[in-house]
Parts: C-alpha cells; sequence; structure tokens
C-alpha cells in the first residue's frame, strides 16, 4: 500500500457544537483504491491519504470512526463491473459499514456525543446526512457488536435460517466457510431454530476445533483435509435438508451431492472463485438440482431489512445468557484496513474481521 501525506483540496470542517479540541480536527487519514486488481488484489491496490475534513453543512454530523467492518463482498467492488452495488471508484476513497462517536453536529436529530453506525468507513473521520446514520444502544453490548452479530453479518444468518432456506424441527443443516462471520453464528442460531444436527466446514484443524467446542456444531470438516464431497456424505449419511452456501465452487458440488429431495439452499458468497481471472465453471452436477428438486435461492441481506427488529431483540436476548457466542478478529489502525480485507480474502479471520481506528 503506497502513501501520500498531501491533503486533498476540500475545504475544513465546520465544528458547531463540538467540543474545543474536536474543534481542531481538520485532517484525518482515509483509504484510496490505487488500482483495480488483476486476480488476488494487493497492498499496491490501495492508497493511505491524509484529506481535508469536508465542510459540515446543515443536517449533516462529524463521525470520529472508532471501528470499521471488512467484509468479503468488498472484493468485487474493486472491480468496475455491475452488480447489486456500485464498484468503488478508482482513486476515491472506499467506503463500508462503520460505527464511531458524533463530534460536531448540525442537526437536532443526532447530538454530539452520541454513538452512530453509518455506510462511510476506510477513512477515521467521516462527515454524514444525519437521516444516514443510525443512532446506537451501546448501554448492554459494546458498539461493534452492530457491525457484527447484531448487524448484517448476523441478520444475514438469521434471514437465511429463517426465510431462504428456512429450518425445520429436526433438519440436518450444512455452512460452509462456518468459521466466518456470518457461519460462526448461523450454525448457533439454526440449532436454536430447531436443527438436529449442524455440519460446518472450516480451513485448519484449529478452526475446525473451535466450530465444535465454541460455536455449537455437532461435526466440523476441515476442507483441507480431503475432498469435501466425501467428508460431508461422511458426516450426513443420510443427506442434508439446509445449506448456507459462503464458498460455491466443491462445497456447492458436495452440498448437491449430499442433499436429501426438497432441500433449501441459501447462496450467500462463494469467496472460492472471488479472485478468479477466467469465468468460473458451476457444479458439474447440477442437474441433480432438478432430481432432488432443490430449491436453491440467492440471498442479499438488503431485502431482508424488516427483520432487523425481530432479530435484534432475539439476539440481544442471546448475547445477554450468553447462548449465542461470537469472535473477532481485530486489526489496528486504518493503515491496517487493506491488510485486513486481504486476510478476508485469505480465510484468517474468525468471526467478524474488525479494524478498530480509535479506542
Amino acid at each position: 500500500m503506497s502513501t501520500n501525506n498531501s491533503t486533498s483540496t476540500s475545504t475544513n470542517a465546520t465544528t458547531a457544537t463540538a467540543t474545543a479540541a474536536d474543534a481542531l480536527v481538520t485532517t484525518g487519514r482515509e483509504i484510496r483504491l490505487a488500482a483495480r486488481p488483476v486476480g488476488a488484489p494487493t497492498a499496491a491496490d490501495f492508497e493511505l491519504v491524509t484529506a481535508a475534513i469536508p465542510a459540515l453543512t446543515e443536517g449533516r454530523i462529524l463521525v470520529r470512526n472508532t471501528w470499521m467492518s471488512v467484509d468479503p463482498y468488498m472484493r468485487g467492488r474493486m472491480d468496475d463491473v455491475e452488480s447489486y452495488i456500485p464498484p468503488f471508484e478508482l482513486g476515491a476513497v472506499l467506503d463500508g459499514s462503520a460505527v464511531g462517536e458524533v463530534i460536531a453536529s448540525r442537526s437536532d436529530a443526532i447530538p454530539v456525543g452520541a454513538t452512530v453506525s453509518h455506510f462511510a468507513g476506510w477513512r477515521e473521520y467521516a462527515v454524514v446526512d444525519a437521516a444516514t446514520a443510525v443512532v446506537l444502544d451501546t448501554s448492554a453490548v459494546p458498539a461493534q457488536a452492530y457491525l457484527g452479530v447484531l448487524g448484517t453479518t448476523g441478520l444475514t444468518a438469521y434471514a437465511a435460517l429463517t426465510e431462504v432456506a428456512p429450518v425445520r424441527q429436526g433438519d440436518t443443516v450444512f455452512v460452509s466457510g462456518a468459521a466466518g462471520a456470518v457461519g460462526s453464528v448461523a450454525g448457533q442460531i439454526a440449532r436454536k431454530l430447531g436443527a438436529a444436527r449442524v455440519i460446518g466446514s472450516a480451513g485448519g484443524p484449529a478452526k475446525a476445533a473451535r466450530l465444535r467446542d465454541e460455536f455449537g456444531y455437532d461435526v466440523a470438516l476441515d476442507y483441507r483435509a480431503g475432498a469435501i464431497g466425501n467428508q460431508l456424505a461422511q458426516a450426513a449419511p443420510e443427506g442434508i435438508d439446509v445449506y448456507l452456501d459462503h464458498v460455491g465452487g466443491d462445497h456447492l458440488e458436495a452440498a448437491i451431492a449430499n442433499a436429501r429431495v426438497g432441500a433449501r439452499f441459501a447462496l450467500i458468497g462463494a469467496i472460492s472463485g472471488y479472485n478468479a481471472t477466467e469465468p468460473v465453471p458451476g457444479p458439474s452436477n447440477i442437474f441433480q438440482a432438478y432430481v432432488r428438486r432443490l430449491n436453491l435461492r440467492g440471498l442479499l441481506v438488503t431485502d431482508h431489512f424488516a427483520l432487523f427488529p425481530e432479530f435484534t431483540e432475539r439476539a440481544i436476548g442471546w448475547l445477554g445468557d450468553g447462548s449465542l457466542r461470537t469472535e473477532e478478529t481485530v486489526f489496528e489502525g486504518i493503515e491496517q484496513a487493506p491488510a485486513a480485507l486481504l486476510g478476508v480474502l485469505d480465510g484468517v479471520n474468525t468471526g467478524k474481521m474488525l479494524v478498530r481506528l480509535a479506542d
């Protein structure tokens, strides 16, 4: 990652209602997209820049970001291709979910001192429309929980298991990428919703052990230890009823091969092909989806935001009674954000990948 200490030409922030110390804040560091990767991204595709903070106009707030989310879908936004979310602009600051403290406000709705979530991460200070920020209650949970288990990460698992591929009492559930942000909570939620047997896959014996010991999985498959299809067949000799796909490729093929008639698949991600430079072939056994009358349904979490109140209430209760366990992998400092994204794509994280920007 290259660095650039020159400031951009935007004007300094207006600091109405800021404290005296915060009134001195006029610049902050941010991560910009320096180049579009071909294949796997590298640190050279990012640039660390010190930039002037935009003017604080009416209806806006200035947020000192404290935590930012790092997610696999961001890899797709580095490519200039049409998708469900616009690509990152070359030479411009990246964005994504973040939480932080309001240090200046020109909005009657959100005061200085409030903790908020918003979508202007990848920078130390963000000026955002107050209408797009959400004030957070951090009395029972830490602020970063709203980027993980109480954010779209947790909601993805819940929506998958209640609406897209609903779990029924006694089901056998298989989750790929089970040690990741969504997978590490999905197995636990599946159990709460009535699953009789929960199977997860992860890379390496250490992660597999954590699936069993900490995240409620009955069986943990180490995809590095052998063909995932054979392992799944042994773990679920009578087949699977529900599959949450985060990997694609051989995992999707294995799930199709081991699905019961009428099984339900939630297609959440396909990280095995994110860095591919050629079209990724589909499962060689796709016709079995016809024969077994499978329901393969894609999931975009934005389609399920109406579930947020229901999910948040249940999840806070589960966190409070200790029946829902979570994990975070944390990188320190805005300069480490690119490394965190590369780490997610390489599977180095257990649970939610986060960057801590400030205490």
